[in-house]
């Protein structure tokens, strides 16, 4: 058994998609920009904030400095009402506390954002580390922040299960020699995960209950 997992945050503790696209809409706006589907914000995020507004912004945009600072501060503001967790989630968790393995965050969002969701959403399970962008490290799939976290958690690499639904969470696991399974409720298909090297899967938390947890 893993003596600790790794979770992404959006898409796989939280589906944050809606209030993500909102808030993204909301910067677009102000900006006279096309507005973007809840589909659309799905396949522009996992790589950070900043690559989210690259994608989502038009062509030759000239105002991208001012768009993804805007996007920061009302993404800081943002009251994700529109967000939630995922069915099984709560009882995965607490099972996994209850058989002694520790609980970690990494996430490409950025710090104070993570924070406050983790606050209202994820706080009584007691996760042992969080870590979002703060320019500590540099952003998955660099395996840096994933090898920072198994020393605070003090478990070797080997150890660590990392749990994700992006294609950066199964290239960081496999940079940081840990074992990776793709979380298929989030926000990428299997086949784009498997195209990233994701050979594990799970269609839910009673499924990857049954992978990592079930004696």
């Amino acid at each position: 058994m893993y003596k600790a997992i790794i979770f992404d945050l959006d898409g796989t503790l939280l589906n944050t998609s809606r209030d993500i696209c909102k808030t993204l809409n909301a910067s677009l706006a102000k900006f006279g920009c096309p507005a973007v589907t809840v589909e659309q914000t799905l396949s522009y995020v996992g790589d950070g904030a900043k690559k989210l507004i690259e994608r989502a912004a038009p062509h030759n945009f000239k105002e991208f400095d001012e768009l993804y600072a805007d996007y920061l501060k009302r993404f800081a503001a943002c009251d994700n009402s529109l967000t939630s967790l995922y069915p099984y989630e709560a009882e995965f968790l607490s099972a996994a506390k209850g058989r002694g393995i520790k609980l970690a965050i990494l996430t490409n969002k950025p710090a104070d954002a993570t924070a406050r969701v983790y606050n209202m959403y994820l706080a009584p399970f007691s996760f042992d580390v969080v870590v979002g962008n703060d320019a500590r490290f540099a952003l998955k799939p660099d395996p840096s922040a994933a090898l920072h976290i198994a020393d605070e958690l003090n478990v070797s690499a080997g150890d660590c299960l990392f749990v994700g639904d992006g294609e950066a969470d199964a290239k960081t696991a496999a940079a940081a020699g840990m074992g990776h399974v793709a979380a298929l409720w989030g926000f990428r298909t299997r086949s784009q995960l498997a195209a990233a090297g994701a050979s594990r899967f799970a269609n839910d938390y009673a499924e990857l209950y049954n992978i990592v947890l079930k004696k």
